[in-house]
């Protein structure tokens, strides 16, 4: 076996190597890696744990190859939607799935819900394999419940099992405040405007709807404040629960409410004195604030006609399928097509009084059905003679037809607190009142 040279040796074999190559390739040399036997040699000489240290001293690879990991292609994919309209569930998953799948994913679905209530518009999930298998499928079936459909079990994948699941949701105390202007003009514009949705809109006009009509009567510099519990869940969305006091300025005038349980569990809006906010009448059909388009006449020209001929109830400007609510309780009369009318619901009322709700795009109810103070009857649209979508509404008092705005500011207050139950109001009142921002 050759010895291994010296380190003399070593130093002139490179000085006459060097010697005999050209300036060029001196250089091209001293680019080159260094030889194999200084690895072999470290390994020999110092052992498994130098020679790692050795290897290391040339480096990782440059370029591309020093390069992160290359990412793998996922194996699902995520589909995201809206339910279509006059859609079914099966011809949903269907889009998605092979059918075979997609009929089992039905089946399963049908033992937690009906697939037939499957409402257009709500958002759905779907995650799928790339070999057509359904992973996941979340649908949101209302405000607070969701279906998930997903694996019965890690170890059985393609076994699928399907529950209607409660949203996870903390309820809590919050307040807002309010004002009309030039910018705000309507309620609905001033609750967004304070960060709050359309349906606290709708429960604030709703608690005072017995002395503000909120379609006609809102002037700037109006304001509101009102303490309420808010619902936040788990998916984001918000909802709320009851407002529990409300201050409300209008042109001058100041109401107050605020929210008692009576014994019998019922729940009621009163002012500091402990009256009634409730009347007789609300003072619109409608819960939000469209503007008075015709009022009350016995002569006015007729916008298909072209004619004078009376009027006998109010018009409100409103979109398509609005809803409209009963004034008051009482008993359908009637509820159905109507000729010039269009679409009308009838509802009789104590002390003689009956209210219509003409050119409906939906009628909510039947005749003979009770229906309580606010309750829905069907929805604004534009049949029978009509230009354009709106909500005639009328007031017969004893067969006659009278003025619906006038009649409705003569109603009494309902019934107050009770004495015996003054003290315990009271409290309430005071502990709700101190809620309200700026007290």
């Amino acid at each position: 076996m050759r010895e291994p040279l010296s380190e003399a040796e070593r130093q002139e074999t490179a000085a006459s190597m060097q010697s005999e190559q050209p300036p060029g390739r001196a250089r091209e040399l001293r680019r080159l890696p260094r030889p194999r036997w200084r690895l072999a040699a470290c390994v020999t000489l110092l052992g498994s744990a130098l020679a790692v240290a050795c290897a290391q001293e040339e480096g990782p690879p440059a370029g591309l190859a020093a390069r992160g990991d290359r990412l793998l292609q996922p194996d699902t994919e995520v589909i995201t939607g809206t339910i279509p309209r006059n859609g079914t569930l099966a011809e949903l998953l269907r889009a998605y799935l092979p059918e075979d799948r997609a009929a089992h994913a039905v089946e399963i679905i049908a033992g937690a819900m009906d697939p037939r209530k499957l409402r257009a518009e709500r958002p759905f999930t779907l995650t799928r394999s790339l070999d057509g298998f359904l992973r996941t499928f979340d649908y949101e079936v209302d405000a607070d419940h969701y279906l998930r459909v997903e694996p019965a079990a890690p170890e059985t994948p393609h076994e699928l099992a399907a529950n209607v699941i409660a949203y996870k949701r903390e309820e809590a105390t919050a307040v807002t405040t309010g004002h009309i202007d030039r910018e705000t003009p309507s309620l609905f514009e001033a609750m967004e405007e304070a960060g709050e949705s359309v349906d606290l809109s709708i429960e604030l006009a709703a608690v005072f709807s017995g002395e503000i009509d909120f379609n006609s009567e809102l002037q700037p510099g109006d304001a509101f404040r009102v303490a309420f519990r808010k619902i936040t869940r788990e998916n984001g969305t918000v909802a709320y629960g009851s407002i529990l006091a409300a201050e409300f300025n209008n042109d001058g005038r100041r109401f107050e409410a605020f929210r008692f349980v009576l014994p019998d569990g019922k729940a009621g809006y009163f002012d500091a004195n402990g009256r009634s906010l409730k009347r007789f009448f609300l003072k619109s059909p409608l819960k939000f604030e469209p503007r008075i388009t015709s009022r009350f006449s016995y002569s006015r020209r007729h916008p298909v006609l072209n004619v004078r001929r009376a009027h006998l109830g109010v018009d409100y400007a409103a979109p398509v399928g609005a809803p409209v609510v009963a004034v008051s309780n009482g008993v359908v009369t009637r509820a159905g097509a109507s000729g010039d009318a269009g679409r009308l619901v009838a509802v009789r009322h104590a002390s003689g009084y009956e209210s219509l709700y003409l050119h409906l795009s939906s009628v909510a109810v039947r005749v003979g059905q009770r229906v309580s103070q606010g309750e829905l009857v069907g929805r604004v649209g534009s049949s029978g003679l009509s230009t354009g979508p709106h909500l005639d509404y009328r007031l017969r008092k004893n067969g006659t037809y009278v003025n619906p705005l006038t009649e409705h500011r003569r109603m009494p207050p309902g019934d107050p607190v009770p004495a015996s139950l003054m003290a315990a109001f009271a409290a309430e009142r005071d502990r709700a009142a101190a809620l309200l921002p700026g007290r």
